[in-house]
């Protein structure tokens, strides 16, 4: 009997990839129904040969009532934007500059639009698949993604042990429009785009419901460590042969008119495809070159994409509304007459600021050109002015706080105005608590915006250390929370006293102190009391800190109700300092020193040797410079990069003479 089941599940396997990936079937649905329901009556009997990879599982049948955070193990970064040839010559020259005289040739892939996805593999099966969510973490929907067709539940080949694959869910037009004929048949709304379909798709709680769904799965990109590439293009087709749906429009470009050439044939035909998409990500080919250029703080070096140009519709602007952020920015808003733009009702579009209204004379009762594109948010490009009213009055610039009537201030230089009213307007208020439990802050679990808004309502609390004296008998009486979500809150902020000090540094929401700069800071004062006493010659020395980062630090540490809030949180046990753990591994031996690394190494992966360089206090750099101390040379390294070193009389070290540094 397990014969026969190894044996179904085998063939169904390999009928499965021929139908949903190659598009080439071979049996009839008739007989592939058949040989799945003999499986899983098989399967049902003999309990006892379970396998998480079989075909049968593919009905779904799941019910996930909380999806569970996971920590990405390989960050998902987003891409940069380009909308022209000469975006792409800058990018170019930038990856030159970095690599040296070397060529360079592209991999061009469409952009579908759909929602991002990260599935692990280990020994050839799914284990695991996570929503992209901030990049650092994101939401375990394995069994909603085990139900989609085109994802292989076991692969075949020579597959590496471990990798993870990114790709992204989509929803095919023919499907997404045979959805809504039957919604609208069950006198239902009809779904917006399918996008957001197919990633609402994704966070639903009953698996078989997804399975029922024609969801896609478009697969692009793979990490790990040892997978044994040497290219972009190579990886693509090595993930085809282990089973993978890996779209064959994809091309090897040599220049930026190759590419150029390559887009402006694909923003015609792209039109023709089963698939939204909304540009084409131009990637570095070498995977060697793609380390070497390395990472921003949000993005690849060694990619980007360009957006096919946005969709416009116009409509008329009914009124101009104020947004006050946490920050006590003031942002004007257009209410627009509702219009359907890139498959979504908009009803809403970001003006900036006071000068962007003056520079395009942006009125109420105008008809207005929108534009949604590599924005989420749209935006306001141009004003009909033949369609203007007669009796069209300038708009005044508020001059007050809509939110707290404080008279708002601007300084020179600074695009928006302020409301300078920091610890007496609400928006600022519960703004600076939404932004200490986001996910990327203390990420603190069954506290969201709205229940913020409703506690600071309710007077309990007026910032966020007041979060860590709630209790449930607080929360109990308040709107919509039952005993079971005031638990979880109570025990999410409890939780969050575990959260490290460069994040506990991020929440505090100190202006211009973004996760990078806030990293840099706790690495370099290591204790929030060392943070406070700094004085701006000492900030300004650190890292990638100006002045302007340097003086809001020392204003926040100036200011008596941000000094209670911190002492308060320290009473409550959150994290004011580097872990014991961390300080143990980290050292100042290579402080002062800048060091480029170029290459391929025995004894650590280039990322570790980096970790090494900055855990022990010196800087990495991405090109040589007169500002580079040391050149860490590994195998197959550009000569470009040694030209440049001896020239500058910069020192070039082995591998093992940077470890010895170390001891």
């Amino acid at each position: 009997m397990e014969a026969r089941i190894l044996e179904l599940r085998k063939e169904l396997r390999e009928h499965n990839y021929n139908y949903y990936v190659l598009d080439n079937p071979t049996i009839s649905d008739f007989e592939f129904d058949m040989k799945l329901k003999e499986l899983q009556e098989l399967e049902a009997k003999h309990p006892e040969y379970y396998d998480p990879s079989s075909p049968s599982l593919r009905v779904g049948g799941m019910i996930t009532k909380n999806f569970e955070t996971v920590v990405h193990e390989h960050r998902m970064y987003s891409l940069d934007n380009s909308y022209s040839k000469e975006d792409l010559e800058d990018w170019e020259k930038r990856i030159q500059r970095n690599l040296g005289d070397v060529t360079v040739a592209f991999t061009c892939e469409l952009k579908y639009d759909g929602a991002s996805i990260s599935i692990t593999y280990e020994n050839g099966k799914l284990v695991k698949a996570v929503t992209r969510g901030d990049g650092i973490q994101g939401d375990d929907v394995t069994n909603n993604i085990k139900t989609i067709k085109s994802v292989p539940l076991q692969l075949k080949g020579d597959y590496p042990e471990k990798f993870d694959i990114r790709g992204e869910i989509v929803l095919p037009f023919d499907g997404f429009l045979k959805m809504n004929e039957e919604r609208i048949a069950k006198g239902e709304e009809p779904y917006m785009n399918p996008r957001n379909t197919a990633s609402g798709s994704l966070k639903l709680q009953d698996s078989s419901i997804v399975a029922q769904r024609p969801l896609d799965c478009l697969l692009y990109s793979i990490v790990g460590k040892d997978l044994n590439f040497e290219t972009q293009f190579q990886m693509l087709e090595k993930a085809r042969e282990w089973g993978f749906k890996v779209p064959t429009v994809a091309k090897l470009c040599k220049t930026t008119t190759e590419v150029m050439a390559f887009i402006e044939e694909w923003d015609v035909k792209r039109h023709e495809l089963p698939y939204e998409t909304d540009g084409v990500v131009i990637k570095v080919n070498s995977l060697q070159y793609q380390e070497e250029l390395g990472y921003t703080a949000k993005a690849p070096r060694w990619a980007m994409a360009y957006k096919f140009k946005a969709e416009q519709v116009f409509t008329v602007l009914n009124e101009i509304t104020y947004q006050v952020g946490r920050t006590g920015a003031i942002t004007p808003v257009a209410n627009l007459e509702p219009v359907l733009l890139a498959g979504t009702t908009v009803k809403r579009a970001s003006l900036h600021n006071a000068d962007q209204i003056e520079k395009l004379d942006i009125r109420v009762g105008d008809t207005v050109f929108v534009e949604k594109g590599g924005e989420i948010i749209p935006k306001i490009i141009a004003v009909d002015f033949t369609k203007r009213p007669a009796d069209s009055k300038p708009t005044e610039y508020i001059h007050e706080c809509p939110e707290c009537g404080t008279p708002l201030t601007r300084t020179a230089g600074d695009a928006k105005h302020y409301c300078p009213n920091e610890y007496g307007c609400p928006p600022q208020i519960t703004g600076r608590i939404q932004h200490f439990i986001s996910r990327k802050a203390m990420d603190i679990e069954g506290l969201g915006g709205e229940t913020v808004e409703l506690l600071f309502k309710e007077g309990l609390i007026n910032d966020y250390a007041d979060l860590y004296q709630l209790t449930k008998e607080d929360i109990l009486p308040l709107e919509r929370m039952a005993e079971k979500s005031a638990e979880n809150l109570i025990k999410g902020v409890a939780e969050s006293v575990k959260v490290p000090f460069e994040r506990v540094l991020f929440a505090l929401g100190i202006r211009y102190v973004g996760e990078t700069v806030a990293k840099k800071l706790a690495k370099a004062y290591k204790h929030i009391d060392a943070l406070k006493e700094a004085p701006l010659e000492h900030l300004t020395a650190v890292d990638e800190i100006g002045e302007r980062i340097a003086q809001s630090v020392i204003q926040f540490f100036a200011n008596e109700k941000n000094l209670d809030a911190i002492e308060r949180l320290r009473r409550y046990g959150v994290q004011m300092s580097i872990s014991a753990e961390k300080l143990q591994n980290q050292t100042n031996i290579l402080q002062g020193n800048t060091f480029v690394v170029s290459g391929v190494f025995e004894q650590l992966g280039r990322n570790e040797l980096k970790k090494k360089i900055e855990d022990n206090g010196g800087k990495v750099g991405s090109s040589i410079s007169s500002k580079t101390t040391y050149l860490v040379a590994g195998d197959k390294m550009g000569p470009s990069k040694r030209v440049k070193a001896e020239k500058l009389g910069v020192p070039i070290i082995t591998e093992q003479e940077f470890l010895n540094m170390l001891t």
